[in-house]
């Protein structure tokens, strides 16, 4: 394995922290490790603490480590939040070569193009995503390369972000003897690995329903057309729980794990459990059916904002429906439930892969393929092209990744605000 390329995701959620690692494979990818610790340095998909956020990180990268028996170095991280905002963009640029063929560097030309725009200073562009490129007056081209032109024009989507977020996201990177080689916009990752081709055209919403957030995802004509994020999630019925049952927090997240069904008519009056109540050694029982009395109405209420967001959002009826993700929609009962609220076709997607076969390991699986494709584009072309961009993660014995990386040109990004 040692002398094998690999990339590592790490997924900062509100609840977990996981780090996953895979083989690169020219055409499928192999998950070979995973390390999950508890997150106590997010609030509501936000770091509060970095230090709890730190530990977190290494905490869940060593596990990975013990897995696999290699040092973790680089790491692709997911970027998501509140913060996030999409613009159009634009970009215009002649292709250099003599001969006229569009190659990868007249591509990066454009896209690099695209991002000359005038930003509130508080902000920076995280990435730009092509829709559609343009060859001499030739729209709807998805990738130009190989092909002959003298003009090249490309739209797309600005992606930006608050500094301050990303610069505290930062610094719990570095803190934990880490090197970003990526970072990506964990929902759209997610997205690339759950939405179906036709999904994403007809349009339809992917929602990821964590512990913290709930972030909302809208694809149409294949493109990514809006964004948003939640505050609210699992902790929301968590909190219900050690509520309703008097008990804390902790154990309120293990009974619902264990015990949880988000349906009242689905649960059963016949399954037990006993809880133990706040400073006191007494314990109380009760059954599955008390416990969804509990979860279905916050989850209705939850469901029911999420409906609405997405109807401000502009997006009132999407004919590809809705696709849910996230450790919340794991839950029994749940798809009956967000059938009811959306009156239209909805399913939970997971990644296929052992040992990640959860909605909650969607955004760190999805960092990963996401991240491959990106390797791979960069790094394969047509005929003629020559090879100086950045590589894939070198192979190493002791260190999965390289000083070099695959995205030289987020450290240069860094540096400009750090």
């Amino acid at each position: 394995m040692s002398t094998q390329d690999f990339i590592v995701s790490l997924d900062i959620g509100t609840s977990k922290v996981r780090a996953l690692v895979a083989e690169i494979h020219p055409h499928t990818l192999h998950i070979v490790g995973v390390g999950q610790s508890v997150s106590e340095g997010m609030k509501k998909g936000s770091i509060v603490d970095i230090d709890a956020t730190v530990k977190a990180i290494k905490e869940a990268v060593s596990e990975a480590e013990r897995m696999i028996g290699i040092e973790i170095h680089d790491v692709f991280v997911g970027l998501t939040g509140s913060h996030i905002q999409l613009q159009p963009a634009q970009g215009v640029v002649a292709v250099s070569g003599e001969d006229r063929e569009i190659r990868q560097q007249d591509v990066d030309r454009v896209v690099d193009a695209a991002k000359v725009m005038n930003i509130p200073p508080e902000r920076v562009i995280v990435d730009v995503v092509p829709k559609e490129f343009s060859v001499d007056g030739l729209s709807g081209i998805h990738d130009p390369r190989g092909m002959i032109g003298v003009r090249l024009e490309m739209e797309g989507t600005l992606i930006t972000c608050a500094k301050t977020p990303l610069h505290n996201l930062i610094r719990c990177i570095e803190r934990a003897d880490l090197e970003m080689v990526g970072l990506l916009l964990q929902p759209m990752a997610a997205a690339e690995l759950v939405l179906s081709k036709d999904e994403r055209n007809v349009g339809c919403a992917l929602i990821d329903m964590g512990a913290g957030t709930t972030t909302i995802t809208i694809y149409q004509q294949g493109d990514l057309v809006a964004h948003s994020l939640l505050p609210f999630g699992g902790d929301y019925i968590t909190s219900d729980i050690a509520t309703g049952l008097y008990t804390t927090t902790e154990m309120a997240e293990k009974i619902k794990i264990k015990y949880g069904c988000a349906l009242i008519e689905q649960s059963s009056d016949q399954e037990f459990f006993n809880v133990p109540r706040i400073a006191s050694d007494v314990e109380k029982q009760f059954s599955q059916y008390d416990l969804a009395n509990i979860i279905e109405p916050r989850l209705s209420e939850m469901l029911y904002l999420t409906r609405k967001e997405i109807e401000r959002l502009g997006y009132p009826k999407l004919p590809g429906g809705y696709v849910f993700t996230g450790g919340v929609s794991a839950m029994p009962g749940f798809l009956t439930l967000a059938k009811e609220f959306f009156d239209q076709s909805a399913r939970i997607a997971y990644p296929d892969f052992i040992g990640v076969r959860d909605p909650s390991y969607t955004a760190g699986v999805g960092l990963l393929q996401y991240a491959q494709r990106y390797v791979t584009r960069r790094t394969t072309s047509p005929s003629k092209e020559t090879s100086h961009h950045p590589a894939s993660p070198a192979k190493k014995k002791k260190k999965i990744g390289s000083q070099t990386g695959v995205l030289e040109k987020v450290r240069s990004w860094f540096s400009e605000f750090i």
